[in-house]
């Protein structure tokens, strides 16, 4: 499954078909046609791989800085002067500002090609994360976070192209191994080390990593990359409205699904005035972008079969990645009361196993037919979220060790061929556009998932807490009991009333089993939604793999 360097698929025109030869060979009607397969490969040179390793790492930092300041939110708002609902836009900016743009990447790189695009949005980055540094209110700080989200947003997709263009068999496989390692690894790890340099040094020191390795890699990019010329002539027809149609579409839907949880949705009026703005934005969008001869994002793309449903499933990854990577460490925080180190050694497992299994993973991808690969990866997730469904309050490191394991290595199954049969499939004049899309929907994935699984918390947490406390009756022996217990332990450490200090002590522990109960129910929703994964896996067809040898 590759794209670069190789002819684009085979269409059809009615009339101009040659005859069929005599006892043409039999084909399998459910392979795609691989593109790559029809022209000898390149074999890649040093350059290559240094150039695509750093844009391989210049993308890791652009994933990590969405999750990098959420273990330092508190720490960030002291600084700034912020209030706890202001100091969210901390990481709301950002996402906002990445998910306009991911989806214009591809316009953009044919406008001035990939190496001057990647190359601007490295320093451009680089530049917004020495501005964060260095902010003294909440308005800059936002500003220079969009600033960041924005430039983020165009490298992410650009490495994808470059690597299917560059590279072919074992030495895709590999590539695409890592890009999925790195991908994982920055969510999952984002958190963990976001608190270690909070800790250790100060909350500045989130943004002031990123200017020395955001400068080498673009000198690096630059020196190295050349893969496609600039498309000037663009210009004269470039769709702005349909850029603006987009930008309002999409920041204002990012907008809702962040804040809406937190502001019980619809009943606050800015949302709900996001919502209907969004909502008409959409209409025209599409209308725009289905209708103008140079749309600014090409959604014919989804035309293709196997790159729908591929983006589908990277959906569904995208749900569970961001949805397990907030759930669990929110776990470990509310119920066992962890500290962000504790949180950071807990989840690391994950990260710990994906590294494990990363040298396996192309060897398999290889030999199995993808479709399977991503069936057994969607199955083992199910069955991880299904095992990590059974935390009680006292779930630690080595209860959550297994399931958290278990997550690692069907990430690693389920991100690698998700990939590959959804851009592999792809003839080469789609590959930037669908580059931006495939990752749009990742991104999607998380924000919904994310919106999805705070709603239900609320909603689960009140019904739970409802349940419980119809139990909590004082007359009942074993209440009784328990007051009579922590009244006369609290009675000498307390001057006050100890048994409303034992009732306070009581309904916290409703709260902290309310809270147990919810998460539980949370985590068997991801794993019903991979489940559905598995189901879905045969409206897909067979792809041939670009990893053959």
């Amino acid at each position: 499954m590759s794209w670069a360097s190789a002819l684009p698929l085979r269409r059809s025109r009615l009339g101009r078909e040659p005859a069929a030869p005599p006892n043409p060979a039999p084909a399998r009607s459910a392979e795609l046609p691989s593109p790559a397969s029809t022209t000898p490969a390149q074999e890649p040179r040093l350059r290559d791989w240094i150039g695509v390793l750093a844009m391989v790492f210049g993308q890791f930092m652009a994933i990590m800085d969405v999750q990098i300041v959420t273990s330092s939110l508190t720490q960030i708002q002291g600084g700034l002067s912020a209030t706890s609902q202001e100091i969210s836009w901390v990481q709301t900016a950002y996402l906002i500002a990445d998910v306009v743009m991911v989806p214009m990447s591809g316009t953009l790189s044919r406008l001035v090609s990939t190496r001057v695009m990647f190359v601007v949005a490295t320093l451009g980055f680089t530049a917004a994360s020495a501005l964060c540094a260095t902010a003294t209110s909440l308005s800059g700080m936002i500003l220079f976070r969009a600033m960041q989200g924005f430039c983020g947003g165009a490298m992410t997709p650009a490495v994808f192209p470059v690597v299917y263009t560059k590279f072919r068999g074992p030495q895709l496989a590999s590539l695409m191994v890592l890009i999925s390692l790195i991908l994982n690894l920055s969510s999952t790890l984002g958190p963990t080390i976001g608190g270690f340099l909070t800790d250790t040094f100060s909350w500045h020191w989130l943004f002031l990593v990123n200017i020395g390795p955001g400068i080498l890699v673009a000198l690096v990019v630059w020196a190295t990359i050349d893969i496609d010329k600039p498309e000037l002539s663009m210009l004269r027809n470039f769709d702005v409205t349909g850029l603006i149609l987009m930008a309002i579409f999409l920041g204002c839907l990012e907008y809702v699904l962040e804040e809406g949880p937190r502001w019980d949705w619809f009943s606050d009026d800015t949302i709900f005035a996001c919502g209907v703005v969004s909502a008409v934005a959409s209409v025209f969008f599409f209308w725009r972008v289905l209708t103008f001869r140079q749309p600014i994002v090409d959604l014919r793309t989804f035309l293709n079969r196997n790159f729908a449903l591929g983006s589908f499933y990277t959906f569904i990854i995208g749900t569970g990645l961001y949805g397990a990577t907030y759930v669990i460490p929110l776990f470990l925080a509310q119920v066992r009361g962890y500290n962000a180190w504790q949180i950071g050694e807990t989840v690391v497992v994950t990260g710990l196993a994906q590294m494990l299994m990363s040298p396996f993973t192309a060897h398999i991808a290889r030999r199995m037919d993808l479709r399977l690969m991503l069936a057994i990866g969607m199955g083992l997730f199910a069955v991880a979220m299904y095992l990590t469904a059974s935390l009680t309050n006292q779930a630690g490191f080595w209860e959550l060790f297994f399931p958290q394991a278990l997550r690692g290595c069907a990430l690693m199954f389920c991100y690698l061929p998700a990939n590959m049969i959804s851009l592999g499939s792809l003839p080469p004049d789609k590959l930037k556009s669908g580059a931006g899309l495939y990752n749009l929907t990742r991104d999607l994935g998380g924000a919904i998932g994310l919106a999805t699984i705070g709603t239900i918390m609320n909603d689960r947490l009140h019904f739970h807490w409802n349940r419980l406390i119809e139990d909590i009756n004082p007359a009942r022996p074993a209440v009784q009991h328990f007051l009579e217990m922590q009244t006369s332990r609290l009675d000498p450490m307390m001057a006050g009333d100890p048994g409303r200090a034992a009732m306070k002590l009581l309904a916290n522990v409703v709260q902290r089993e309310a809270l147990v109960m919810t998460f539980n129910d949370v985590i068997m929703l991801l794993s019903g939604l991979f489940v559905l994964g598995v189901v879905l896996m045969p409206l897909m067809r067979r792809p041939r793999s670009a990893m053959a040898r």
